[in-house]
């Protein structure tokens, strides 16, 4: 008998918001240059916020220097705006199409700002599992309310959606930890 969840796409939504929280955490650079630093920011471009990486050429022409050499005139306001507004803690300098953006020494308050944007990237994936979660509840309370399970079974299915959860949420609590660790090394 059928529980009516598709338990492969719950794990597969998990798992989405996870990825999203690695790829947003391999960003926050702890004091080197990287581009991967500026994926997370969009500006607002052609009426849609875009990602940087779409609206010019980002590279690492220095250890501690980041630059993006924007592709059309127009859309440098928007994305020098972006970066300033992510609270990345980064200033760019504009340079007609060229961005140069200086990463700064990581100080004390500053590795406590990285802290807590790390904190927020990984609010916002628990977040995003815990709403996997009640979109797979809702469908089997759905679905017994139907008839098409039991009680029990429902509520056995209800604990393995639980015990999924669990897992994601502590995988996402590992990575805010071992991120953590790496900010707050000196």
């Amino acid at each position: 008998m059928s529980s009516g969840v598709d338990f492969k796409d719950l794990k597969r939504r998990m798992d989405g918001a996870v990825s999203v929280l690695r790829t947003e955490l391999s960003g926050l650079r702890t004091g080197r240059a990287s581009p991967q630093l500026l994926d997370p920011i969009t500006a607002s471009a052609y009426g849609s916020q875009m990602p940087i990486s779409q609206l010019g050429t980002v590279s690492v022409p220095e250890p501690r220097m980041l630059s993006v050499q924007v592709w059309d005139q127009s859309l440098v306001g928007a994305v020098d705006r972006a970066i300033r507004d992510a609270n990345l803690g980064l200033n760019p300098i504009v340079e007609g199409n060229l961005l140069r953006i200086p990463i700064p020494e990581l100080n004390a308050e500053r590795r406590q700002e990285m802290v807590k944007v790390a904190h927020k990237y990984a609010e916002s994936a628990r977040v995003a599992v815990r709403h996997v979660r009640r979109d797979g509840m809702e469908a089997l309370k759905k679905h017994e309310k139907e008839g098409g399970v039991s009680q029990d079974e429902s509520r056995v299915e209800g604990e393995r959606i639980q015990s999924l959860t669990d897992e994601h949420i502590v995988a996402i609590d590992e990575m805010l930890a071992q991120k953590e660790k790496e900010i707050m090394q000196v």
